[in-house]
């Protein structure tokens, strides 16, 4: 392990330590693509909601949801595999959407979660989006209901605008490309000090770039009966958050979508506005039984 390793990990700590509960766990599960690490807040007896992040952001960046949440439920906050956080990517890669998906059948099954409540945000929410249609077809599902946080390539691509932006900080990821960057994207927000130093350090993380892939195909989106909870950040650069919200429409049976007033593609879920968490909280009772 590096000085870099160690300062990452420091960083990483110290957002667990200042921002999380002090009761959260923390879990290595083993999977054929490596070892996954989880943060768990919450009754062990609890019904379990399990939190995707988006890219670059690790697990801790859903502090604030976990702490709502983890009053009625056991939220299991996961680093994804190949991106940056505490989770150790194994000699088996993952490089196709079977992959993507076994591996975190391999997740839920080491945290003993057979039915979950699936949330995600930006990448994680394309994650748990496909997920929950690999699994459409089980009876039972293995997920109940699905929250997606603005999602990513779901229902309409990027802004060509976003991903000009982003191109310097993908293709030569530095400290000054990534704060430069997010400024643009957040207006400049005032974000927690202490989750920024450990994004920061993610900038020269050693991972392989997470698995990405087309937009699910409109037919399986047809055919999805889960209820689905679409939430969208009002001043997202990432996307026409208008034309996601038309497309989900037309597509998913059941949803419910809701526009989070100030918040931007970015401020997200580590700025969130009061409303994120507690929709989310009314939407999860809804569908608990």
């Amino acid at each position: 392990m590096t000085s870099a390793d160690d300062g990452f990990l420091a960083a990483y700590d110290a957002v667990l330590a200042a921002r999380w509960p002090a009761s959260t766990e923390q879990a290595e599960i083993r999977t054929p693509y490596g070892t996954t690490h989880v943060n768990s807040v919450g009754p062990a007896d609890a019904p379990p909601v399990v939190l995707l992040h988006g890219g670059g952001t690790t697990s801790t960046v859903w502090y604030g949801t976990a702490t709502a949440l983890g009053t009625a439920y056991r939220v299991h906050a996961v680093d994804t595999v190949g991106d940056a956080g505490r989770s150790v990517a194994g000699e088996r890669p993952i490089r196709k959407l079977g992959d993507q998906m076994a591996w975190l059948d391999a997740v839920l099954d080491g945290l003993g979660a057979s039915r979950v409540f699936l949330c995600g945000h930006s990448y994680g929410a394309w994650s748990a989006l496909h997920y929950a249609l690999h699994h459409a077809g089980h009876a039972p599902g293995r997920v109940r209901a699905l929250v997606l946080v603005d999602p990513t390539n779901c229902f309409a691509g990027f802004s060509r605008r976003y991903l000009l932006r982003a191109l310097p900080m993908l293709l030569h990821p530095t400290v000054r490309r990534r704060r430069a960057f997010l400024a643009w994207e957040t207006g400049h927000a005032a974000l927690d000090e202490t989750w920024l130093r450990l994004y920061d350090l993610a900038a020269a993380f050693p991972a392989a770039r997470p698995l990405t892939g087309p937009r699910p195909a409109p037919e399986a989106l047809r055919a999805l009966r889960l209820p689905v909870l679409l939430l969208l950040a009002e001043r997202s650069r990432a996307h026409d958050i208008g034309r996601v919200a038309a497309s989900a429409a037309a597509l998913l049976p059941r949803v419910e979508t809701a526009v989070l007033p100030g918040a931007t593609h970015h401020t997200l879920p580590l700025a969130a506005p009061p409303e994120m968490d507690a929709r989310i909280g009314e939407f999860l009772a809804a569908y608990g039984a």
